[in-house]
């Protein structure tokens, strides 16, 4: 069984159904523009965004850890409470499913641990947000994950977080939806889930395969 097929199995339903995993609710992400981005924001600062347009508006996150691990095996964006009827691998500007050889996915490499959902314009603000604080401290920058994610996942009592909500300026709705990547480095696909009308349901990237039977 492929990948799809697993993940179909997974997520067509309004809930996950597996001993394996646990579910949790993540807040909202907000999606600006439609142009989504899945990405290790750490290496690949100008990630493109997928070519599929999506919903805009707020909306529900979820992460699914393996209860074995306790480590992130899915992350999830909810568009809309409708019957998914077709899953398609999620693709860039270019990107064929034609061209893959059996067992071979479009993706992102991951080499911080940390992955990402976010809209294009928020990669934007990113990006603006790192430059302002390099600017700013000069030789005393550390880098954007110890200036901006660190303090989202470890909290100062010791406490440590799988995953966050991030806003690179509060006077803007733009957040950043982020998370550890399973086990860590890799190379991680996505895949998206549509209604009848083709319209996107669901945006689901896997860090570690839950087969189902």
């Amino acid at each position: 069984m492929n990948h799809i097929e697993n993940i179909q199995k997974l997520f067509s339903k309004n809930f996950v159904e597996s001993p394996l995993l646990e579910s949790f609710d993540a807040g909202k992400l907000v999606i600006t523009t439609g142009e989504i981005v899945a990405s290790d924001p750490l290496i690949t600062p100008d990630k493109e965004a997928f070519d599929q347009k999506f919903p805009t508006g707020e909306f529900a996150v979820n992460i699914h850890k393996e209860r074995e691990s306790n480590c992130v095996a899915y992350a999830e964006v909810v568009f809309q409470e409708a019957k998914i009827t077709d899953w398609k691998l999620a693709t860039t500007k270019g990107q064929n499913v034609k061209d893959l050889a059996e067992g071979e996915v479009f993706g992102y490499p991951v080499e911080s641990g940390m992955g990402c959902f976010m809209d294009y314009e928020t990669q934007k603000l990113l990006n603006a947000l790192e430059q302002e604080m390099f600017q700013k401290k000069a030789d005393d920058f550390e880098g954007i994950y110890a200036e901006f994610f660190h303090e989202h996942f470890y909290e100062q009592d010791g406490a440590v977080h799988q995953y966050a909500l991030l806003k690179p300026y509060l006077d803007k709705d733009n957040n950043i939806f982020a998370f550890e990547t399973g086990f860590g480095e890799g190379f991680y696909a996505s895949y998206i889930a549509y209604d009848v009308n083709g319209i996107p349901v669901k945006l689901i990237t896997e860090f570690i395969e839950i087969v189902v039977d």
